[in-house]
């Protein structure tokens, strides 16, 4: 089994618990800290990532901020308070679904 595929439902409120903790991240750098936080056990790709963070910003969960590094413009994101909002909503379904799928791996301990 392909184990991507098992994360992919998971990505968008692991990402925003991310913003929630750090203030604001660009892009890499959330990719690299998941990689960093997992051990190398999940790699989120760019084809993942900005279409999640580009959905979020338009749905006014997150804010961009550009800013000049060198001859480069990078992009920050952060929450706003709908997606500090939406971040805890989204904790409480992962944790649900976690519980879920342990009742199904394991029974006997549910």
């Amino acid at each position: 089994m392909n184990k991507t595929n098992l994360y992919k439902g998971c990505l968008e409120p692991i990402v925003m618990q991310l913003l929630k903790d750090n203030g604001r991240m660009y892009g890499y750098e959330i990719t690299q800290r998941v990689k960093e936080m997992t051990r190398g056990e999940l790699q989120i790709t760019e084809g993942a990532l900005y279409p999640l963070l580009h959905r979020l910003e338009a749905e006014g969960m997150l804010e961009v901020e550009m800013e000049n590094i060198g001859n480069r413009v990078r992009k920050y994101y952060s929450l706003t308070k709908a997606g500090k909002k939406q971040t805890a909503t989204a904790m409480i379904e992962l944790q649900m679904f976690l519980q879920t799928l342990q009742t199904l791996v394991n029974p006997k301990l549910a």
